[in-house]
């Protein structure tokens, strides 16, 4: 059985990626179905739009879905920090690989 999985299959890393990011087949399970029931919740918030339910529900709602986004980016943060930034602190690429976290956050963070 494969111990480890590389992260977003759907989008493999380009050439120009600093690595792969592999994550546990659990771990990539977990926040799989994290992602699964956050696009359940907001196919939810559409059909309440669509049934002209009052804006503070529907507000409710969207904030919880926030929230969920929010844990799902924290789940990969700490991820990345324990295992990318540790791996590419032990092979000598550790300026490489703080650079792209910070532009990822550059992006993340508004």
């Amino acid at each position: 059985m494969v111990d480890f999985l590389k992260c977003f299959q759907l989008n493999p890393p380009s050439p120009q990626d600093s690595h792969a990011h592999i994550h546990s087949e659990d771990s990539l399970k977990k926040l799989v179905n994290r992602l699964s029931r956050l696009e359940g919740h907001i196919r939810g918030i559409k059909t309440m739009v669509q049934e002209n339910r009052p804006c503070p529900d529907v507000l409710i709602q969207v904030a919880a879905v926030r929230g969920g986004l929010d844990r799902v980016a924290r789940i990969i943060l700490d991820e990345h920090l324990s295992e990318c930034i540790t791996r590419a602190a032990a092979e000598g690429n550790i300026e490489e690989e703080i650079e792209a976290l910070k532009t990822a956050l550059d992006r993340f963070v508004v």
